[in-house]
Parts: C-alpha cells; structure tokens; sequence
C-alpha cells in the first residue's frame, strides 16, 4: 500500500520535475504550513514588508512547499520597490510551480515593471492556456479570483468575468477577501463608483481591518465624497502605516486642494516605502510642473520610468492631473506621449478625448471616443461620451464672430439670441477692463438635461452643484429647464463663466481655483448689483466662527467642503478676497498678478510681488473679511437664543424691546402660522428696517407682503415686493406677483419689468411672455410685444388660441401678412371666437359694425 504512492510520485518528478512535498501540499495533505503561511499573510497585509521578506524567505529556504511562500515574498519585493529582487522570485520558481496562475499573473506585473512587458504577457497566455485545459484543479477562491483577473487582462466580457469567476468565489467561501477586492477593482476600472462603494463596503463587514478594502472604498468615494475619502484613507493607514496606494491617493487630493508641501510630504513616506514607484514620481512630476520647474519634472518622470521605460501609466497620470488643474493642452501631450508607447493603453485614449473636447478640438475628440467604446463597450465615460454626442447631434448651433453657442433646439429658438447677446456684451466689457485679446471664438453649451450636463464637464452624469463650468475656450452651463429648488439667474451665470474665459486665458489656465472664483463673483456684482453674492446672517456666522478660511488654503475649500453651504460660502469668500485685493491694491496690480500666473510663476510669489507679504495679507484679509461681517446690520444681534429665552419673549416681550435677528423671525413666523397677519406686521418691518439687504429664502420682504396680502392691502404688498426684487435676481415668487398685481393695475412699466425679471431667471416659462407681450402693446411697443409673442407661441401656451389671436392683432397693426395665418390658427383652436371672426372680417374688408343681415324667410 505504500509502494503505490512512492511510485506515482517518482513517476511525477521525472515527468515535471516537481518534488513529492509539493506534490503533497497540492493534494491538500501539507496541513502543518498553514499557520506559518497565515503569519506571512498577515506580516505582508499589515505593511510589515521587511519582516515578510525574513520569515519568507527563511521558509523557502527550509524548503516549506507552498507557492504562498514564493508569492509574497515577491509581493513584499515589488511594494518596497525591489523589482528585480521580485523578478528573481518569480522566474526561479515557475518551473517547481508549472500549474501555478498566481504566481504567473503577479509575474506578469512583475515582468511589465522590470521593463519586460512582452515576458508578462507570455505568462499571461500560460494562465490563459492552463484554465482552457485545467479549469477543473483552479475552482478555490484564490484562484477563481485569478482567473477572473486573467480573464478581465484579456479582454473577456466584465459581466461574464464578475457571474462566472468572483461571485462564483464569493459564494464559495464568504470569508475570503479576494473576492470583494476583486469586484470591487472591476467596479471602480468600469466607472460604477456607487457599486464599487457597496462592495468594498460589504468586505469591511467582514474584514474591518483590512487596507486594501478601505482604500478601495476610499477610491470609490474620490469622485463625490472627499471627507468620507479621507477617513476610509485614515482607517487604511492605521491599519497599514506603509500602504503606498493610500499615500499616493492623498496625495492626489492634496494636489486638487493645491496644499502642494503636504502633498509632497505624502509623496516623501511613500518614496520611503517604495523609492522607485513609477506614480509616486509621476505625482512629483506634476508638483515640479506646477512649480514651472521643467528639470525637476524631468528628473521625477526619468525616475518614474527607471525600471520600465514603456510604461504608459506615467505619462497617463502626469497628464491626467495636469488636466484636472485645467492645463488641457499639457495634459493632452502626456496622453499622447502615453500612446506613443502604447497605442492601445485605454485610459490615456479616453482621457485624451477629454482633453480634445475641452480644448474645442470635438472633430479629434469624439472620433477617438467613439473608438474607445468599440474596444471596450464597457467603459463607462467612453460610453456616456458617445450617448452625449448623440443628444447633442440634435443641438441648434448659433454663431458670431465671437462665439458658437450650441442649445437645445427649443431652447434655441426661444432665448439663444439673448444669451448672444449677453455674452458679447461680456465679452466687450469684460476683455477691455482686463486688457485681453481672445484670439478664437468661445464655444458655449448649454444642456437641458443634468446627466449630459455632467458628462460633457465632468465624465460622468453626477453634478456636485455646478451651474456652468469653463475649460478656458469652451463653457458648459445647465439650462434654466434643469434648475430645481431655488433656481439662478442664467444671465449671472454665463457672465461669470465669460469672466473664466477671460482669466483663464490670461493665465494660460494657470491659476489657483479660488482667484478664478473670486474674480468671477466679484464681476458679477460689477456688472449688477443684484448678482453675486453678498453676505448674510449664515455667512457672519461662519466667517467668525470657525470656518474661515486663510488666503493661502482657500482652494482646499472647494474640495471637500463639509455642506453645499460650505461650498457657497467659499465662492462668497473667494470674492470677498478678489475685492479685498483690488480695493486695496487696484485693478493693475491684479492684472500684473495674473500675467505672472501666465508665466508660470506660484501664485504666493505673485501677490507677494504685487501687493505685501503674505503674512501681512492674510492678517490684513482676515481683518477685512470681519469687519464686513461684524458690520452686517448692526442695529441687529446676531446670536443665537437658547430654547428659553425663545419661550419667553414669545409669551412676554413685545416687538419694539427685540432687536435679535433670530427671535425676530421667530415671533413673525408664530404670528403668520396663526394667521394673525396684523401682529406679525412690526417684527418683520422691523427687520426690513434694520436689515435692508437681507434677500435670502424665507426673508422677511416674503413674510411682510404674506402678512400684507392676507389683510387684503395690496398696495402695501406691492410696495414690499417692489423693494425685494430690486435687491434680488432670482426672487421669482416676487416677480410673479408683481406681474399679476401690475397687470390688475393696468400698470404695464412694473408689469414689463417684472416680465423681464422672470425670463432673466427662466426664459422658458409661457406666462412671463404673456404678459411682457400684453404690457409692451399697451405701451406702444408693437415690436417687442410682437417678439413676446411670437416666442409665447413656441412655449406651448395653456391659451393657444388667445396667444395666436393676440399674435394676429399685433401683425395686422403693421400690415404683416403673417396675421391672417396666426388668426386662422386662433380659430382653429376655438371655433366660436367672437373677436377673431370679427378681426378676420375686417381684414376681409368687411365692415364689421354693420346689422347683421335679416334670416331668410
């Protein structure tokens, strides 16, 4: 009975050459090198990479059979950046392991980063070759998982990938990590981040401890989340001090905040881990480029490719974060530098078609889109970028010499001339005040639906809260048809975007987000002083509590901001800074600042050349930013009351004692619940009193004309609204009203200019239209009552039939012929309308105020 074995195993050895101990652990009898193999594992997930290489390598000198030995002893070898110590391992071990993928596809990383990529791939076919005739020996988690990576390397369908291979081994044993990882890499390469989130999610159920997981769900929270980002970061360090891919990725972040010594503090401890990982000195390329210093970003993307001088990863990151700082043209030089080593490599491909786009380079940029989906039609952006050039195949492009504006083809037709208008108005105010010569025309779109908005700026449908963005030549902008909730003036918004266009320019795009920001805001305000941003009661509170920010850190304030009031509040704070620094140094000095971003000098260096010390600056902005806090209505207290003191001058003090901005609102709120509208008349007067410029949801101009409107003074309600939407571009509740109340007035001055004030927030609403046609008649205005009427039409009116009847009126008063039309229309819609048959007869020439004839007998 023992001969039988002995025999078969010899037999074995001089067929393959493998011994009878690895034999042995194959068929599952090595029982008694678990433990000291789990010891390796968990020295290796624990980052404790130079006590890994100790006990591994002790074990396979000792000769202990498991390819786990030999597997992360390698592993251990590439994380510290000891590539050909790692290729060593591999290649001297393939032929005691010949059925062994794992160790053949962490060869071919291996091999691809010790510059021997065609090696890798060879390995690649051999796992490829061993699961078409051995798939049956590969079904443990380990290697189903390996399999399933294989497969994904070589272009096998994701979703066949992820059924067959990682569910398949998650349901095997529900207590093996692979699989979760797995997934969840498939997730995160495809664009499902919301996914991604889920699966790494449900991994840490099972495995709290474990960095790979939470760096994966710090991964899928990069793009929407950067504060839940930053703590799975911190959990997987904790676990992990030496995890360079969580070094790396904050790093990444603290370059988007533009903290670029904290960032490159975070590329120095991954460097101590691992001195030659290709993205650690891709990441320092980049900071070298942002410093202007070309020989340190060469000497850093030199290093980057030391051990592999094809790899198109390096130039792919450098390039791709060289974009995201809007530098579009540099960053798609490095794609393309990618592809000249690997014309294939996808992420550079569709990234570049990005870059093509942003640039206005769209001939370029969607064909190469388009190829990308065919070669992978599992790519999300490249998916949602061909879905995009379809919707917007069915634009209607307007164009002047400066300008190719491209909308909805309703849209188009109803306020595209306007918003050409407003932009080279724009373009002529603004490029004189800043000294700027464009030199090609600004493409602007204009998107009715939020997903496509998302796609074309962001590459994906999401929309952290952006109403316009601009890339330097090209400005992407939500339509008014897509704002929910409280919508924004879109007259605002596209001048703020030009604003971008100008500044960006200026600076070849290189200049810090809250500068651009900040000037922007502030010229909206320039131009009207109803834009913009002005500060408010939330705003004092923040600004002298603990969310002020300094001058140097304000772009980190747009990353990660705590609450979309957060975000708010550092555009309004960024403005404040624009203001602050042409207040004190004049308009020159910030132009000079700006030409010096252009060329390429820091931004502290730059202000610091044209204003004062940054240390005097940020002491002196600080000053600045309170002091126009602390002046806010100050007949008012702004402190919040406590439950009682909320109770009690409720139920006791009267109006006239109160002068607390909170309590103020409190008592009028009680009052008009109740409907005691007389009562709630003084606090709220007393408010608008004091705090005149206080236009934000639930002011009290909304509240006093509520109180007014319910004791049927009209007059007073009217006068109410008047002063809110003289202060305010969005009040649109306010502008309704004072169109009906103007209209019932016969007052057709407030009525036009309430019409108007409605359409500069949203030009596609049929009753603003109505009534500016309406008003515009009665003032003798035929022309633009035509116009309005005319563009009611296209709105699909709730009276059709008076929109065309009125249209026809109009028409006929100059003798256009289109009249007759519009009035046959009229009549169609509503047979029996008197006074369309009675205008049709008098077109006719029929004299209308003759009897009727006598009825035949």
């Amino acid at each position: 009975m023992q001969h039988g074995p002995s025999l078969f195993a010899g037999a074995f050895r001089r067929a393959h050459g493998i011994s009878f101990a690895i034999l042995f652990t194959w068929l599952g009898l090595g029982r008694g090198v678990a433990a000291d193999v789990q010891e390796a594992r968990s020295l290796f997930l624990k980052g404790q990479y130079a006590e890994c290489i100790r006990v591994t390598e002790k074990a396979i000198a000792d000769q202990e059979p498991s390819e786990d030995w030999r597997i992360y002893l390698a592993q251990s070898f590439f994380a510290t950046g000891r590539y050909t110590n790692a290729y060593s391992v591999i290649t001297t071990n393939l032929e005691n392991f010949p059925w062994s993928v794992r160790l053949r596809l962490l060869g071919r990383d291996v091999c691809r980063q010790n510059g021997k990529p065609e090696e890798g791939e060879t390995l690649l076919k051999e796992v490829n070759n061993l699961g078409l005739y051995r798939m049956w020996a590969y079904q443990d988690v380990p290697n189903l998982v390996t399999m399933g990576q294989a497969a994904l390397l070589l272009n096998y369908d994701p979703k066949r990938v992820l059924t067959q291979f990682f569910d398949r081994a998650s349901k095997k044993d529900v207590n093996q990590r692979e699989p979760y990882l797995a997934s969840g890499e498939l997730a995160l390469d495809k664009g499902d981040f919301d996914l991604a989130a889920k699966t790494f999610g449900n991994g840490l159920k099972k495995f709290p401890e474990d960095a790979d997981l939470h760096f994966g769900l710090a991964r899928a929270y990069a793009g929407s989340d950067r504060r839940q980002m930053l703590t799975a970061l911190e959990l997987a360090l904790e676990y992990n001090t030496n995890h360079v891919p969580s070094f790396l990725l904050l790093a990444d972040h603290l370059i988007d905040g533009e903290d670029y010594a904290a960032a490159d503090k975070a590329l120095t401890q991954a460097l101590a881990v691992n001195p030659w990982h290709p993205q650690a000195w891709a990441y320092r390329a980049v900071l070298a480029h942002l410093r202007n210093d070309a020989g340190g970003e060469l000497n850093a993307r030199t290093s980057g490719l030391k051990f592999w001088k094809g790899n198109p990863e390096v130039d792919h990151l450098i390039g791709l974060k060289l974009s995201q700082k809007y530098r579009f043209a540099e960053g798609a030089a490095s794609q393309q530098r990618a592809l000249e080593v690997d014309p294939k490599f996808l992420p550079a491909r569709i990234q570049l078609a990005q870059d093509l786009l942003r640039l206005g380079r769209e001939d370029e940029g969607w064909k190469l889109a388009e190829s990308v989906h065919a070669d992978d039609a599992y790519d999300v952006n490249a998916y949602n970028l061909t879905t995009l050039q379809d919707n917007m195949a069915k634009f209607t492009t307007l164009t002047n010499r400066d300008f190719i504006l491209r909308m909805a083809t309703n849209e188009a037709a109803v306020y595209g001339e306007a918003a050409l208008a407003l932009l080279r108005r724009a373009k002529d105010k603004l490029c004189a005040k800043y000294g700027m010569d464009l030199t090609q025309p600004t493409t602007v779109e204009i998107f009715p639906n939020p997903k496509d908005f998302g796609v074309r700026t962001f590459g994906m449908p999401g929309n952290p809260g952006y109403l316009g963005v601009c890339f330097g030549h090209v400005i992407t902008a939500n339509s008014p048809a897509s704002q929910s909730g409280h919508p924004a003036n879109w007259q605002a918004v596209l001048w703020h975007e030009f604003c971008h266009v100008v500044t960006l320019q200026m600076t070849k795009n290189k200049m810090p987000r809250w500068l651009s920001e900040g000037i922007s805001v502030y010229e909206e305000k320039q131009e009207n002083p109803t834009w913009g941003q002005d500060m408010n009661p939330r705003y004092r509170e923040m600004m002298l509590g603990k969310d002020f920010t300094p001058l140097g850190q304000l772009s980190a304030a747009f990353l990660a901001p705590k609450s979309e009031m957060h975000l708010q509040f550092a555009y309004y704070e960024s403005s404040l800074a624009a203001e602050f620094l042409i207040g004190r140094f004049g308009l020159e000095s910030l132009k000079k600042i700006l030409a010096d971003l252009g060329e390429g000098t820091e931004i502290n260096a730059a202000i610091t050349k044209h204003t004062a010390p940054l240390e005097t600056l940020e002491k002196d902005f600080l000053a600045f930013a309170r002091e126009r806090a602390e002046t806010l209505a100050p007949g008012l207290d702004f402190e919040k009351p406590g439950n009682e003191t909320v109770a009690k001058i409720q139920e006791e003090l009267p109006t006239g004692s109160l002068k607390n901005f909170h309590l103020l609102h409190r008592q009028a709120k009680k009052f008009l619940d109740e409907k005691k509208w007389q009562e709630a008349i003084a606090p709220l007067e007393k408010l608008i009193e004091l705090y005149p410029g206080h236009t934000s949801p639930g002011n009290a101009y909304e509240q006093l004309a509520q109180a007014q409107r319910g004791l049927n003074n009209t007059n007073a309600e009217r006068a109410t609204l008047s002063q809110l939407a003289q202060r305010s571009a969005d009040a649109v509740d306010a502008y309704a009203r004072l169109t009906e109340l103007g209209t019932l007035a016969q007052d057709w001055p407030v009525v036009a200019k309430n019409a108007e004030r409605s359409l500069a927030v949203n030009p596609l609403l049929a009753a603003p239209y109505r009534a500016l046609a309406q008003a515009s008649e009665a003032l003798g205005k035929t022309n633009e009552a035509i116009r309005a009427g005319q563009t009611l039409l296209l709105l699909d009116p709730p009276d059709p039939a008076g929109a065309h009847f009125q249209l026809a009126r109009l028409l006929h008063q100059t003798g256009d012929a289109g009249a007759k039309r519009h009035l046959l229309q009229a009549l169609e819609e509503a047979p029996r309308f008197r006074a369309a048959h009675k205008l049709l007869l008098e077109m006719a020439g029929t004299n209308t105020n003759a009897p009727p004839p006598a009825p035949r007998p």
